[in-house]
């Protein structure tokens, strides 16, 4: 049975709710607090949760962020008000399936759900069916490595390397530094290693250092006690408690600050953590993870990361190849990531053109594979027929082309070159008319959902609206 959890802290809201998935199938569980939501998900495996985004404890955005590190396959609807609104779009691109508004409305909630949950169980099926790998080569041939939605374990042989590397570290309890390009995938190797590792029933918990304020990092990683400071509301749990048993996967470590980085070597060494405005020390036995994109070396040599910190991490270093490097796993990720978003839109998208297929795999993919799964998304909404052509890609990828082809016959083909005026012009022109041809199919296939269009246009409302009104588009 499709299990439910509903997080809201207005007893009849939750008491209604809850019938009323229970008379269409459903079983439903209920908490009345982010902190009893949280219990609630530990003890038991839920397909999604709806929380409210206000809650007496904690808020909305916190709740996405816990539940997405900790349990990434469970699907999460927020909860709103009228004045949420714009909040509640920016939950989901953190993560959130979609939200629903008060006052609630049964056919909306119920059509909602039944598709959160689709969207589920097909993730899970495809994780189950591409992600996992039989490892005979060592004579256990009913052992299975499970690995992160994301991850493909590729035929290159840079991708069998960081496989054998995965596979190798994954069951210890080093600690571990993946270095690589942004957009190379770390976290789904972080989680691979997790999900192998003898810590898999317990937290995975992702935190990026990168968006990190010197004054909340102290907050984020060890957390805090009610009234400890201005502003903290109610008590907080910090990520290596939520991590406690499991894994923490620290991502752009190398942005904290040399204060943060003395806290940490101190909760790395001891192995306790105590909330800001607490005297109680709590045990941690957590496995830690880090990624960068920088180079840690050089650092210590400047001064901006502590070179004992880095050799607390260092017990391990896997090298995260980029996307150009790795052959024809380009096409396999490009399948893999079209199979998933032919169940997040509805559609049967089911081949790429061969003019495509060499577009791609001699474009440079300075994004690495978070471009490329961009790319797709994107190119199958697009796609007319069963099949995506050039004319789905994005300017940047399909003029790559063009002018690749033009490069490589510049010396076998005699022309007169025009003006460079009249060729700035007509390429103006001619990306205008291509980006509003966008905009306005992109508009059709969201039925004018311009929330929806926006986020797959991957651009704000804002920008949409003005770039409708450029074209006086109603």
């Amino acid at each position: 049975m499709k299990k439910i959890l509903i997080i809201d802290d207005e007893v009849n809201v939750a008491l209604l709710l809850s019938k009323f998935l229970t008379r269409n199938g459903f079983d439903v569980s209920t908490a009345s607090s982010g902190t009893s939501g949280m219990e609630a998900l530990k003890n038991d495996e839920f397909n999604l949760v709806l929380c409210d985004f206000r809650l007496e404890d904690t808020d909305g955005r916190e709740m996405l962020r816990n539940i997405k590190n900790q349990y990434p396959k469970t699907g999460v609807i927020i909860i709103t008000g009228y004045s949420d609104i714009k909040m509640a779009v920016e939950l989901i691109k953190m993560g959130a399936y979609d939200y629903i508004t008060k006052p609630l409305y049964p056919d909306e909630i119920l059509n909602t759900i039944n598709k959160a949950v689709e969207t589920h169980y097909a993730l899970v099926e495809e994780a189950v069916s591409d992600n996992t790998v039989n490892d005979k080569s060592k004579g256990r041939d009913n052992k299975k490595q499970t690995f992160a939605n994301e991850f493909v374990a590729g035929t290159s042989r840079a991708s069998k390397e960081l496989l054998r590397q995965i596979e190798l570290v994954a069951p210890t309890n080093y600690s571990v530094i993946i270095l690589g390009e942004s957009g190379t995938g770390k976290e789904s190797v972080a989680q691979s290693i997790h999900l192998n590792s003898l810590r898999h029933n317990q937290p995975f918990v992702a935190m990026d250092c990168g968006s990190l304020t010197k004054e909340l990092a102290a907050s984020e990683f060890f957390g805090h006690e009610k009234g400890s400071f201005t502003g903290a509301l109610y008590t907080k749990i910090g990520h290596f408690e939520m991590a406690n048993g499991g894994t923490l996967f620290l991502d752009e470590v190398g942005n904290l600050s040399y204060e943060i980085q003395a806290a940490l070597l101190r909760t790395v060494q001891e192995r306790k953590v105590k909330r800001i405005g607490s005297t109680k020390e709590i045990d941690l036995d957590v496995r830690i993870i880090i990624a960068t994109n920088e180079n840690l070396q050089e650092g210590i040599q400047k001064g901006r990361f502590r070179e004992d910190l880095y050799h607390r991490f260092n017990e391990f270093t896997i090298y995260m190849p980029p996307l150009r490097e790795r052959g024809n796993d380009i096409m396999l990720l490009a399948e893999h990531f079209l199979k998933i978003a032919n169940n997040e839109l509805g559609r049967s998208v089911t081949a790429f053109s061969a003019e495509v297929v060499d577009c791609f795999m001699n474009y440079r993919w300075p994004g690495n594979i978070r471009e490329l799964k961009n790319v797709i998304r994107r190119a199958a909404l697009l796609a007319e027929e069963s099949e995506i052509t050039m004319k789905a890609l994005p300017l940047e990828i399909s003029n790559f082309k063009t002018h690749s082809f033009e490069h490589s016959h510049a010396h076998t083909n005699t022309y007169e070159v025009p003006e460079i005026k009249e060729i700035r012009h007509d390429l103006k022109n001619a990306a205008l008319e291509a980006e509003y041809e966008t905009i306005i199919k992109v508009l059709r296939e969201v039925n004018f959902n311009k929330t929806k269009a926006a986020e797959i246009l991957n651009i704000d409302r804002k920008t949409l609206y003005n770039k409708m009104k450029a074209i006086n588009l109603k």
